[in-house]
């Protein structure tokens, strides 16, 4: 069994009916058609509590990523090189860097986001980010868009 934050691609008929109305409620909220997460679960039928419990760590996984972009957020101690070693990390996997946003540090943690093109030489994207969480220094690594 892979560490506590390995990444699984499973069919959509295997995966836990809550799972799937979460995907649903951030949908419904990401496109306006639901004004408030309220809204959202009392649509799909879930509680708040569900939908926070399981918001970060599901989302759907589009089959071609090729040519695709990634938007990762995280955070990392702001220590000297380690966005370097992050940026590495991407490169290595082969992947395009596009755009990078760091915040100022505050109390020695710095959010970032990256976005990051999927090219067909580019290796597999959950190693990529697997890589990325266990760089110390590194955490809670995320996808919060593909386009």
């Amino acid at each position: 069994m892979q560490g506590k934050n390995g990444y699984f691609v499973v069919k959509q008929k295997a995966v836990p009916e809550v799972l799937l109305k979460v995907v649903e409620a951030k949908r419904l909220v990401e496109s306006g058609k639901a004004v408030s997460i309220q809204e959202a679960v009392d649509e799909v039928g879930i509680s708040r509590s569900s939908f926070y419990k399981y918001k970060d760590d599901i989302f759907p996984f589009h089959e071609n990523a090729q040519g695709t972009t990634l938007t990762l957020t995280f955070q990392m101690n702001d220590e000297t090189g380690l966005l370097s070693d992050v940026l590495k990390i991407v490169a290595d996997y082969g992947a395009n860097i596009l755009t990078i946003h760091q915040s100022i540090p505050i109390n020695g943690v710095a959010s970032l986001s990256l976005s990051v093109q999927v090219l067909p030489t580019t290796g597999d994207v959950s190693e990529m980010i697997e890589a990325m969480e266990e760089k110390h220094g590194v955490h809670n690594v995320r996808i919060l868009a593909q386009e």
